[in-house]
């Protein structure tokens, strides 16, 4: 098994922008072979060497940009580098709590980018119009995955504050502007 995981949308590679991206895999013999058969002029690669964080990493990206999707949504735009950030951080104590590197969770941050800024973001795209009371009708993975990256927070006991609030506003139907307010608001704490 292996996984491919990284920023990109199809509309900026028919375009011919190129980006950089990772495949990982336990095994090293097919993590190479992989890299090598997709590498081209516009994808390089790098190679992985933690399955577990790369996997958690990729998934969650889409629950923060469902989260900077309400940001968008609710005309607070200018939290969405706070969003960035404070999610890298979040997602990165989960991983370590699993038994991942901490530091891949930072690997991240061009498909938080991605996901968090662009216009074709399928999650970011869904938390705005979700939060303006309008359907979406594509697939926006973040709304099951904070499902799952929930129960792993109360598993390993690892605090989730941004992923509760998407979880808050989608499913238990609480007030967007109030949910966001408070998650941005919440006590003071050394970053680190």
């Amino acid at each position: 098994t292996a996984i491919w995981v990284g920023p990109g949308h199809v509309q900026d590679f028919t375009r011919g922008i190129p980006n950089c991206m990772v495949i990982d895999s336990d095994d090293k013999a097919l993590k190479e072979r992989l890299v090598h058969a997709f590498s081209s002029r516009l994808i390089r690669f790098y190679y992985g060497d933690d399955l577990l964080g790369n996997e958690i990493g990729a998934a969650s990206k889409n629950v923060i940009g469902i989260a900077a999707g309400m940001l968008d949504g609710k005309g607070k735009t200018a939290l969405k580098g706070a969003l960035m950030s404070r999610g890298t951080r979040e997602i990165a104590r989960l991983i370590k709590a699993m038994g991942g590197n901490e530091i891949t969770a930072f690997g991240h941050l061009g498909d938080y980018q991605a996901t968090v800024f662009s216009e074709f973001s399928h999650n970011r795209k869904f938390g705005e119009l979700f939060v303006q009371g309008m359907d979406y009708g594509e697939l926006a993975e973040g709304v099951a995955t904070v499902k799952a990256l929930l129960c792993l927070g109360e598993k390993y006991h690892v605090e989730l504050p941004i992923c509760q609030a998407v979880y808050d506003i989608i499913y238990e139907k609480k007030d967007p502007e109030q949910v966001l307010s408070d998650l941005f608001l919440r006590s003071i704490k050394m970053e680190f």
